[in-house]
């Protein structure tokens, strides 16, 4: 059973993005607005009886300019923050959120509050607007608690035309639409209609007296290689090349298969032989990756390749950061990679 304590509160962390936009009644021209104002222009939270404070970056930030260096940030405010509220939600943009979901998944190690990213398609000061109501509803989730007063979803989630998803199982698939992000290979967490229902099977579990331990150290020297049929060897030679490239991510057919060209294998072979870690997951929406299914998958098992089971790109990518940041050698950062840190594969 669900319900919103009366000190329940929550910081509402501005990154930038469409959903912070307001249309310049002048001009026409779409700005961003101060979120000090924030219950002036979305009066509906004054009904809202818990605290609500806000933090907001500047400038504000397009989210196709997000770096590593913006999620340490977010991992700090959080930190610092930790003890005064109840939950947290980030506004941002829709292009790299699940990006940031994902990372800040595995940054904030012991995490046992709700972080709820949230955006929109259309800007909050639009007449249309999606803006409000993610908004709306993901602060009532950050802030809901069980009976026992624990927080009812305490995880990082994209909360996103009506579905609560976990955010390192979460992909954006839609440019125009509303229903802009999708989790292929887990059920929604929750989902908002008249009431917000909660799938609680699906929910990491509250644990009394976890202790959060925040990860800043990141190593963004990683690539991603999507196959495609007629994919040349100088193209993936000069990629396994790169100088300091630590991890690659190999978007493979299917159930996790590739050519069996010899010249393919004995590159990955012989970048796997210097150290560098190549995983392996699915170019396919949904679905995981099973090496050991047919000879074109097994072969990259012997070159020495990783699975990485049902994974997004997203996950996979920042999971590599998190680990070759952390200092682990190729070897322990291949095992890891087979192991669930924060629910963002299933084994």
């Amino acid at each position: 059973m669900k319900k919103t304590a009366h000190n329940s509160s929550v910081l509402l962390i501005y990154t930038g993005g469409t959903i912070g936009m307001i249309e310049n009644s002048e001009t026409g021209v779409l700005e961003n607005f101060n979120f000090e104002q924030l219950q002036k222009h979305i009066p509906e939270l004054n009904r809202l009886d818990f605290q609500i404070d806000s933090y907001q970056f500047n400038p504000p930030m397009d989210s196709s300019d997000m770096i590593p260096e913006i999620w340490k940030e977010l991992v700090r405010i959080i930190n610092e923050n930790y003890e005064k509220y109840t939950g947290f939600v980030i506004l941002h943009g829709t292009d790299t959120m699940a990006y940031t979901a994902s990372a800040l998944s595995f940054m904030l190690e012991g995490l046992n509050k709700p972080v709820i990213l949230t955006g929109s398609q259309l800007p909050i000061g639009v007449l249309r607007t999606d803006g409000k109501e993610n908004l709306l509803t993901s602060i009532e989730i950050a802030a809901a608690q069980n009976n026992k007063g624990n927080p009812m979803v305490p995880e990082v989630c994209i909360f996103f035309e009506n579905h609560l998803m976990r955010g390192n199982r979460t992909t954006k698939i839609n440019a125009d639409n509303f229903n802009a992000f999708r989790s292929f290979n887990y059920p929604a967490l929750a989902e908002a209609g008249i009431h917000i229902r909660f799938n609680h099977v699906h929910i990491h579990t509250y644990k009394e007296n976890q202790k959060l331990t925040p990860h800043l150290s990141l190593d963004s020297n990683i690539a991603v290689l999507k196959l495609f049929p007629g994919i040349q060897e100088n193209v993936i030679a000069a990629i396994l090349a790169i100088e300091g490239l630590r991890a690659l991510v190999l978007e493979t057919y299917g159930s996790g298969n590739a050519p069996r060209k010899p010249w393919f294998i004995r590159c990955l072979s012989e970048a796997c032989h210097k150290g560098i870690v190549i995983v392996n997951i699915t170019q396919c929406n949904s679905g995981t990756v099973e090496m050991e299914r047919y000879e074109t998958g097994y072969q990259l098992l012997q070159a020495g390749v990783v699975s990485g089971h049902d994974s997004t790109t997203e996950s996979a990518v920042t999971k590599l950061m998190l680990l070759i940041g952390s200092g682990y050698s190729s070897q322990e950062i291949r095992e890891r990679m087979n192991c669930s840190i924060a629910g963002e594969i299933s084994v």
